[in-house]
Protein backbone atom coordinates (compact mmCIF):
# COMPACT_ATOMS: atom_id res chain seq x y z
CA UNK A 1 0.00 0.00 0.00
CA UNK A 2 1.37 3.39 -1.11
CA UNK A 3 -0.10 5.76 1.62
CA UNK A 4 1.55 2.85 4.31
CA UNK A 5 5.04 3.10 2.66
CA UNK A 6 4.76 6.84 2.68
CA UNK A 7 3.73 6.86 6.26
CA UNK A 8 6.04 4.74 7.24
CA UNK A 9 8.88 6.48 5.39
CA UNK A 10 7.55 9.96 7.03
CA UNK A 11 8.38 7.87 10.62
CA UNK A 12 11.64 6.66 9.99
CA UNK A 13 12.57 9.88 8.96
CA UNK A 14 11.20 11.81 11.93
CA UNK A 15 12.58 8.96 14.42
CA UNK A 16 15.84 8.80 12.13
CA UNK A 17 16.82 12.78 13.16
CA UNK A 18 16.17 12.72 16.84
CA UNK A 19 17.78 9.37 17.46
CA UNK A 20 20.55 8.42 14.47
CA UNK A 21 22.60 6.65 16.65
CA UNK A 22 20.12 4.21 18.18
CA UNK A 23 18.26 3.16 14.33
CA UNK A 24 21.96 2.79 13.19
CA UNK A 25 22.62 0.61 16.09
CA UNK A 26 19.31 -1.73 16.19
CA UNK A 27 19.57 -2.26 12.19
CA UNK A 28 23.35 -3.35 12.77
CA UNK A 29 22.62 -5.50 15.47
CA UNK A 30 19.85 -7.36 13.90
CA UNK A 31 21.51 -7.82 10.87
CA UNK A 32 24.61 -9.27 12.92
CA UNK A 33 22.01 -11.98 14.25
CA UNK A 34 21.43 -12.79 10.39
CA UNK A 35 17.46 -11.99 10.57
CA UNK A 36 15.59 -11.99 7.51
CA UNK A 37 14.78 -8.96 5.83
CA UNK A 38 10.72 -9.59 6.50
CA UNK A 39 11.49 -9.37 9.96
CA UNK A 40 14.33 -6.80 10.42
CA UNK A 41 11.14 -4.47 8.33
CA UNK A 42 8.71 -5.25 10.86
CA UNK A 43 11.07 -5.01 13.91
CA UNK A 44 12.16 -1.73 12.93
CA UNK A 45 8.52 -0.57 12.10
CA UNK A 46 7.33 -1.56 15.76
CA UNK A 47 10.91 0.04 17.02
CA UNK A 48 9.97 3.18 15.38
CA UNK A 49 6.13 3.27 16.47
CA UNK A 50 7.40 2.83 19.92
CA UNK A 51 10.04 5.71 19.81
CA UNK A 52 7.16 7.90 18.68
CA UNK A 53 5.00 6.82 21.20
CA UNK A 54 7.67 7.54 23.99
CA UNK A 55 8.97 10.63 22.22
CA UNK A 56 8.67 13.11 25.78
CA UNK A 57 11.17 10.66 26.90
CA UNK A 58 14.79 10.02 26.66
CA UNK A 59 15.67 6.13 25.74
CA UNK A 60 18.48 5.81 28.29
CA UNK A 61 15.93 6.01 30.55
CA UNK A 62 13.34 3.15 29.39
CA UNK A 63 12.20 0.30 31.48
CA UNK A 64 9.78 -2.08 31.70
CA UNK A 65 6.55 0.36 32.55
CA UNK A 66 7.33 1.61 28.81
CA UNK A 67 6.57 -1.50 27.14
CA UNK A 68 3.63 -2.12 28.93
CA UNK A 69 2.51 0.81 28.60
CA UNK A 70 2.86 0.54 25.05
CA UNK A 71 1.65 -2.97 24.81
CA UNK A 72 -1.74 -2.02 26.48
CA UNK A 73 -2.04 1.18 24.23
CA UNK A 74 -2.17 -1.33 21.07
CA UNK A 75 -4.86 -3.43 22.64
CA UNK A 76 -7.17 -0.65 23.80
CA UNK A 77 -6.40 2.14 21.55
CA UNK A 78 -5.43 -0.03 18.06
CA UNK A 79 -7.62 -3.00 18.90
CA UNK A 80 -4.82 -5.11 17.47
CA UNK A 81 -4.80 -8.95 17.99
CA UNK A 82 -2.70 -11.27 19.81
CA UNK A 83 -0.07 -12.26 17.50
CA UNK A 84 0.16 -8.17 16.31
CA UNK A 85 0.61 -7.78 20.04
CA UNK A 86 3.00 -10.75 20.21
CA UNK A 87 5.51 -9.25 17.70
CA UNK A 88 5.37 -5.92 19.05
CA UNK A 89 7.16 -7.50 22.40
CA UNK A 90 9.53 -9.36 20.39
CA UNK A 91 10.44 -6.35 19.22
CA UNK A 92 10.76 -4.08 22.37
CA UNK A 93 12.67 -7.39 23.88
CA UNK A 94 15.06 -7.44 21.18
CA UNK A 95 15.98 -3.30 21.42
CA UNK A 96 16.02 -3.29 25.30
CA UNK A 97 18.21 -6.51 25.40
CA UNK A 98 20.53 -6.12 22.44
CA UNK A 99 20.93 -2.47 21.42
CA UNK A 100 19.83 -0.81 24.92
CA UNK A 101 21.66 -3.75 26.91
CA UNK A 102 18.87 -3.61 29.44
CA UNK A 103 17.92 -6.40 31.64
CA UNK A 104 14.41 -7.31 31.69
CA UNK A 105 12.21 -9.76 33.47
CA UNK A 106 10.96 -13.05 32.66
CA UNK A 107 7.41 -11.94 32.51
CA UNK A 108 6.32 -8.52 31.85
CA UNK A 109 3.37 -7.15 33.00
CA UNK A 110 0.49 -6.24 30.49
CA UNK A 111 -3.31 -6.71 29.82
CA UNK A 112 -2.82 -9.09 26.90
CA UNK A 113 -4.89 -9.23 23.61
CA UNK A 114 -7.25 -12.51 23.92
CA UNK A 115 -6.39 -15.02 21.44
CA UNK A 116 -9.50 -16.10 19.84
CA UNK A 117 -9.49 -20.15 19.91
CA UNK A 118 -10.64 -20.77 15.76
CA UNK A 119 -10.49 -24.47 13.87
CA UNK A 120 -8.18 -24.16 11.37
CA UNK A 121 -10.05 -23.92 7.43
CA UNK A 122 -10.18 -27.33 6.03
CA UNK A 123 -10.48 -28.23 2.18
CA UNK A 124 -12.65 -31.09 1.28
CA UNK A 125 -10.53 -33.27 -1.07
CA UNK A 126 -13.30 -32.30 -3.81
CA UNK A 127 -12.71 -28.51 -3.19
CA UNK A 128 -8.83 -28.93 -3.30
CA UNK A 129 -9.28 -30.76 -6.67
CA UNK A 130 -11.52 -27.52 -8.05
CA UNK A 131 -8.42 -25.14 -6.61
CA UNK A 132 -5.93 -27.23 -8.87
CA UNK A 133 -8.12 -27.36 -11.87
CA UNK A 134 -8.49 -23.36 -11.62
CA UNK A 135 -4.84 -22.34 -11.31
CA UNK A 136 -3.31 -22.08 -14.80
CA UNK A 137 -0.01 -21.33 -14.25
CA UNK A 138 2.26 -23.91 -14.30
CA UNK A 139 4.59 -22.06 -11.53
CA UNK A 140 1.76 -21.23 -8.96
CA UNK A 141 -0.18 -24.43 -9.58
CA UNK A 142 3.64 -26.52 -8.79
CA UNK A 143 4.01 -24.43 -5.46
CA UNK A 144 0.15 -25.09 -3.90
CA UNK A 145 0.71 -28.74 -4.83
CA UNK A 146 3.76 -28.13 -2.85
CA UNK A 147 1.83 -26.30 0.32
CA UNK A 148 -0.72 -29.52 -0.04
CA UNK A 149 1.23 -32.16 -0.42
CA UNK A 150 4.33 -31.79 1.52
CA UNK A 151 2.37 -29.73 4.49
CA UNK A 152 4.94 -26.44 3.67
CA UNK A 153 3.68 -22.83 4.88
CA UNK A 154 4.35 -20.11 2.51
CA UNK A 155 7.78 -18.97 3.19
CA UNK A 156 9.20 -22.79 3.13
CA UNK A 157 8.12 -23.26 -0.21
CA UNK A 158 9.55 -19.75 -1.95
CA UNK A 159 12.49 -20.14 0.16
CA UNK A 160 13.74 -23.34 -1.13
CA UNK A 161 16.82 -23.33 -3.21
CA UNK A 162 17.47 -26.31 -5.77
CA UNK A 163 20.40 -28.06 -3.13
CA UNK A 164 17.41 -28.36 -0.84
CA UNK A 165 15.62 -30.69 -3.19
CA UNK A 166 17.12 -34.54 -3.14
CA UNK A 167 15.63 -36.77 -6.38
CA UNK A 168 17.34 -39.30 -5.21
CA UNK A 169 16.27 -39.92 -2.39
CA UNK A 170 12.78 -37.83 -3.66
CA UNK A 171 12.98 -35.73 -0.51
CA UNK A 172 12.95 -32.06 0.31
CA UNK A 173 15.22 -30.36 3.10
CA UNK A 174 13.40 -27.58 4.61
CA UNK A 175 15.62 -25.27 6.36
CA UNK A 176 15.59 -22.97 9.48
CA UNK A 177 12.06 -23.32 9.69
CA UNK A 178 9.64 -22.02 12.47
CA UNK A 179 11.87 -22.28 15.24
CA UNK A 180 14.92 -22.20 13.21
CA UNK A 181 14.82 -26.23 12.90
CA UNK A 182 15.45 -27.94 9.94
CA UNK A 183 13.41 -30.76 8.36
CA UNK A 184 13.12 -33.54 5.89
CA UNK A 185 9.63 -34.12 3.95
CA UNK A 186 9.36 -36.50 1.35
CA UNK A 187 8.77 -35.78 -2.87
CA UNK A 188 5.06 -36.54 -3.34
CA UNK A 189 5.45 -39.38 -6.28
CA UNK A 190 3.27 -37.19 -8.78
CA UNK A 191 5.28 -34.28 -8.26
CA UNK A 192 8.49 -35.76 -8.89
CA UNK A 193 9.07 -35.19 -12.74
CA UNK A 194 6.87 -31.98 -12.76
CA UNK A 195 9.41 -30.50 -10.05
CA UNK A 196 12.19 -32.03 -11.99
CA UNK A 197 11.12 -30.35 -15.37
CA UNK A 198 10.56 -26.98 -13.75
CA UNK A 199 13.92 -27.27 -11.73
CA UNK A 200 15.68 -27.54 -15.48
CA UNK A 201 13.59 -24.37 -16.45
CA UNK A 202 15.33 -22.63 -13.72
CA UNK A 203 18.68 -23.42 -14.28
CA UNK A 204 18.10 -22.53 -18.25
CA UNK A 205 16.92 -19.13 -16.35
CA UNK A 206 20.37 -18.76 -14.31
CA UNK A 207 22.45 -19.77 -17.49
CA UNK A 208 20.85 -16.74 -19.08
CA UNK A 209 21.41 -14.38 -15.88
CA UNK A 210 24.85 -15.45 -15.67
CA UNK A 211 25.49 -14.90 -20.22
CA UNK A 212 23.49 -10.99 -18.73
CA UNK A 213 26.23 -10.53 -16.09
CA UNK A 214 24.00 -11.22 -13.10
CA UNK A 215 23.35 -14.70 -11.64
CA UNK A 216 24.30 -14.08 -8.31
CA UNK A 217 21.37 -14.78 -5.33
CA UNK A 218 21.03 -13.59 -1.68
CA UNK A 219 23.43 -15.02 1.24
CA UNK A 220 23.33 -14.98 4.73
CA UNK A 221 26.46 -13.16 5.74
CA UNK A 222 27.90 -16.44 7.32
CA UNK A 223 27.73 -18.38 4.26
CA UNK A 224 28.89 -16.05 1.83
CA UNK A 225 32.03 -15.69 4.16
CA UNK A 226 32.19 -19.59 4.33
CA UNK A 227 31.37 -20.02 0.75
CA UNK A 228 32.35 -17.15 -1.69
CA UNK A 229 31.75 -18.57 -4.71
CA UNK A 230 28.40 -19.67 -3.40
CA UNK A 231 26.36 -16.44 -4.54
CA UNK A 232 26.66 -17.76 -8.60
CA UNK A 233 26.49 -21.55 -7.93
CA UNK A 234 23.58 -22.91 -9.24
CA UNK A 235 22.87 -25.28 -6.15
CA UNK A 236 21.99 -21.66 -3.99
CA UNK A 237 19.80 -20.45 -6.79
CA UNK A 238 16.03 -20.18 -5.16
CA UNK A 239 13.45 -23.35 -6.65
CA UNK A 240 10.88 -20.08 -7.26
CA UNK A 241 12.91 -17.52 -8.81
CA UNK A 242 11.21 -13.88 -9.44
CA UNK A 243 10.41 -12.87 -13.04
CA UNK A 244 13.19 -10.45 -12.53
CA UNK A 245 16.33 -9.09 -10.73
CA UNK A 246 16.24 -7.07 -7.95
CA UNK A 247 18.38 -4.72 -5.92
CA UNK A 248 18.96 -6.13 -2.49
CA UNK A 249 17.88 -3.65 0.15
CA UNK A 250 20.86 -4.33 2.26
CA UNK A 251 24.02 -4.93 -0.11
CA UNK A 252 22.48 -2.75 -2.71
CA UNK A 253 23.65 -5.36 -5.48
CA UNK A 254 20.86 -6.55 -7.98
CA UNK A 255 20.18 -10.38 -7.33
CA UNK A 256 17.74 -13.10 -8.79
CA UNK A 257 15.58 -12.84 -5.28
CA UNK A 258 12.90 -15.37 -5.28
CA UNK A 259 9.34 -15.08 -5.91
CA UNK A 260 7.09 -12.32 -3.51
CA UNK A 261 4.51 -14.39 -1.56
CA UNK A 262 1.70 -12.30 -2.34
CA UNK A 263 2.04 -13.29 -5.49
CA UNK A 264 1.03 -17.05 -4.69
CA UNK A 265 -1.15 -15.51 -1.69
CA UNK A 266 -3.63 -13.99 -4.57
CA UNK A 267 -3.62 -16.61 -6.86
CA UNK A 268 -4.62 -18.87 -4.16
CA UNK A 269 -7.39 -16.35 -3.11
CA UNK A 270 -8.82 -15.58 -6.76
CA UNK A 271 -9.06 -19.24 -7.87
CA UNK A 272 -11.11 -20.80 -4.87
CA UNK A 273 -13.29 -17.77 -5.53
CA UNK A 274 -13.47 -18.50 -9.46
CA UNK A 275 -13.58 -22.41 -8.17
CA UNK A 276 -16.88 -21.56 -6.43
CA UNK A 277 -15.38 -22.27 -2.20
CA UNK A 278 -17.26 -20.18 -0.13
CA UNK A 279 -14.52 -20.94 2.36
CA UNK A 280 -11.59 -18.32 3.51
CA UNK A 281 -9.24 -20.38 1.31
CA UNK A 282 -5.46 -18.95 1.83
CA UNK A 283 -2.32 -20.65 1.64
CA UNK A 284 -2.00 -21.94 4.86
CA UNK A 285 -5.21 -23.48 4.44
CA UNK A 286 -3.54 -26.04 2.29
CA UNK A 287 -0.80 -26.80 5.02
CA UNK A 288 -4.40 -27.27 7.15
CA UNK A 289 -5.62 -29.66 4.81
CA UNK A 290 -2.97 -31.35 4.33
CA UNK A 291 -2.13 -32.15 7.95
CA UNK A 292 -6.07 -32.97 8.20
CA UNK A 293 -6.21 -35.83 5.29
CA UNK A 294 -3.11 -37.39 6.73
CA UNK A 295 -4.95 -37.74 9.93
CA UNK A 296 -7.76 -39.06 8.25
CA UNK A 297 -6.28 -41.40 5.97
CA UNK A 298 -4.47 -43.40 9.84
CA UNK A 299 -1.05 -41.58 9.71
CA UNK A 300 0.41 -41.48 13.35
CA UNK A 301 0.00 -38.28 14.57
CA UNK A 302 3.69 -38.03 15.74
CA UNK A 303 4.96 -38.45 11.84
CA UNK A 304 2.50 -35.94 11.12
CA UNK A 305 3.66 -33.48 13.59
CA UNK A 306 7.37 -33.81 12.61
CA UNK A 307 6.72 -33.69 8.91
CA UNK A 308 5.00 -30.23 9.74
CA UNK A 309 7.50 -28.82 11.91
CA UNK A 310 5.38 -28.74 15.20
CA UNK A 311 7.54 -28.14 18.13
CA UNK A 312 4.69 -29.76 20.61
CA UNK A 313 2.34 -32.82 19.57
CA UNK A 314 -0.55 -30.70 21.17
CA UNK A 315 -0.30 -28.16 17.86
CA UNK A 316 -1.05 -30.98 15.69
CA UNK A 317 -3.67 -32.16 17.84
CA UNK A 318 -6.09 -29.58 16.67
CA UNK A 319 -6.61 -31.40 13.66
CA UNK A 320 -8.06 -34.09 15.43
CA UNK A 321 -10.66 -32.00 16.77
CA UNK A 322 -11.62 -30.92 13.20
CA UNK A 323 -11.66 -34.63 12.35
CA UNK A 324 -13.79 -35.66 15.55
CA UNK A 325 -16.65 -32.74 14.57
CA UNK A 326 -17.89 -32.88 18.02
CA UNK A 327 -21.40 -32.56 18.06
CA UNK A 328 -22.51 -33.60 14.33
CA UNK A 329 -23.75 -36.79 15.01
CA UNK A 330 -26.46 -35.57 17.79
CA UNK A 331 -29.76 -35.43 15.89
CA UNK A 332 -31.23 -31.70 15.77
CA UNK A 333 -34.69 -31.60 17.56
CA UNK A 334 -36.12 -29.98 15.03
CA UNK A 335 -35.29 -33.09 13.09
CA UNK A 336 -37.47 -35.28 15.92
CA UNK A 337 -40.49 -33.27 15.49
CA UNK A 338 -44.09 -34.71 13.42
CA UNK A 339 -44.82 -32.99 10.48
Amino acid sequence: NKSDKSRSGGLYKKIFARYPELVKSFITHIRMKHYSIRTERSYLGWVLRFLAFNEDKNPSGFNENDISRYLEHLVINRKVSSSTQSQALNALVFLYKTVLDKKLSDNINFSRSKKPKRLPVVLSKDEVKKLFHTLKSPKQLLMAKLLYGCGLRLMECIRLRVLDIDFDYQQILVREAKGKKDRVVPIPDKLFETLKNHIDEVEQLHKEDISDGFGTVYLSGALARKYPNAEKEFRWQYVFPSIKVSKDPRSGRYHRHHVHQSVLQKYIKRAAEEAGIKKKVNCHALRHSYATHSLAKGDDIRTVQELLGHADVSTTMIYTHVLNKPGVTVTSPLDLLDD
